[in-house]
Order: C-alpha cells, then sequence, then structure tokens
C-alpha cells in the first residue's frame, strides 16, 4: 500500500455547502488541493474521500494528508 505524499504546508479555507459532496485528495498528488483532480488514477493505491458535510460552514481542509480527522485539518502540518 503507498503512502500519500505531501499535498501542501498549510491548510485550506474551504466553504462547504449542506448536502454537496466533495472529493477530499487523500494522496497528496492533486494540482487542485485539497480536491481530487483524478491525479491518483495510475500512480496510486490511495483513493479519495468522498465528503458531504450537514451543514454550511466554513472550514480548515488538510493538504498535508497527515491529519486524523479527514477531511478536516488536525495541525499535524505543524509536527513537519
Amino acid at each position: 500500500m503507498d503512502n500519500p505524499i505531501k499535498g501542501g504546508s498549510e491548510p485550506v479555507l474551504v466553504e462547504l455547502k449542506a448536502g454537496k459532496s466533495i472529493w477530499w485528495c487523500a494522496c497528496g498528488r492533486s494540482e487542485l488541493q485539497p480536491f481530487c483532480d483524478g491525479s491518483h488514477k495510475g500512480t496510486t493505491d490511495i483513493m479519495p474521500l468522498l465528503f458531504t458535510p450537514d451543514k454550511d460552514e466554513v472550514v480548515y481542509l488538510c493538504t498535508c494528508k497527515k491529519t486524523k480527522t479527514p477531511p478536516y485539518c488536525d495541525g499535524s502540518h505543524l509536527e513537519y
């Protein structure tokens, strides 16, 4: 199994809409961080995370791929 690569050094502030699904990049290869652009296809077995928020909110989404609370940032990027 592959390990994710670091997709960014800081989280991205994103406005989520209730019921509107997003694909969060879990592999770190997407050029559209923190969202999936399909870059995992043929390069890794890591699949994106389909996420559907329950409410409208503005949140930080992880780009370092070390979070323990995907897709949300938990500060793990501060460790390296």
